[in-house]
């Protein structure tokens, strides 16, 4: 049984409360954000070489270091997004995107998914970033991104996952 109430209707998400029957037969209330999805992509430069952004995020308290992400449009392929966040976030198009799977960003309270891309053959672009963006390109070795992962300086969870993904494809990490 569930039934579904919304609560709030946001720019990109919508919060409703629900009350759901758990597998073990108990009947719960609870406040789940659905969310259109998103992409996330690590740009290579080269073979060891990484642009990262470092990006403003309110909800963190100042700046981050993170991949190049965003939020479906409707209609639009995780793979499109991808696309479009490079040029947008970082000023490179790439010439082949390949995907490395996806994640749930907190299945907590969400249902956001986020698919994961590696980016090679990059072309550099201008940058557009949106209104709301403050960002600056980074760029480093994919062993110092990984690096600053393990010591806990990168703390954006889709960019972990997304560089450990993209490392293991590489052969990098076992």
């Amino acid at each position: 049984m569930q039934d579904s109430e919304e609560i709030k209707r946001g720019f990109h998400v919508v919060v409703n409360t629900e009350r759901v029957r758990l597998p073990n037969g108990v009947l719960i209330e609870l406040d789940i954000v659905r969310h259109p999805g998103a992409s996330a992509v690590v740009p290579f430069l080269s073979d060891d070489r990484v642009l990262l952004i470092r990006q403003y995020r309110h909800a963190a308290g100042g700046t981050i270091l993170e991949v190049p992400a965003g939020k479906l449009d409707d209609g639009e392929t995780p793979e499109i997004c991808a696309a479009r966040e490079l040029e947008e976030e970082a000023g490179v198009r790439a010439g082949r995107l390949e995907a490395l799977g996806w994640i749930f960003s907190t299945p907590g309270f969400t249902d956001e998914r986020i698919h994961l891309f590696a980016a090679y053959d990059l072309e550099r672009v201008s940058m557009h970033p949106e209104d709301d963006e403050l960002i600056e390109p980074v760029e480093m070795s994919l062993e110092r991104a990984l690096a600053l992962v393990w010591n806990g300086e990168l703390t954006d969870a889709k960019s972990a996952m997304a560089l450990i993904h993209a490392a293991h494809r590489l052969g990098r990490l076992s």
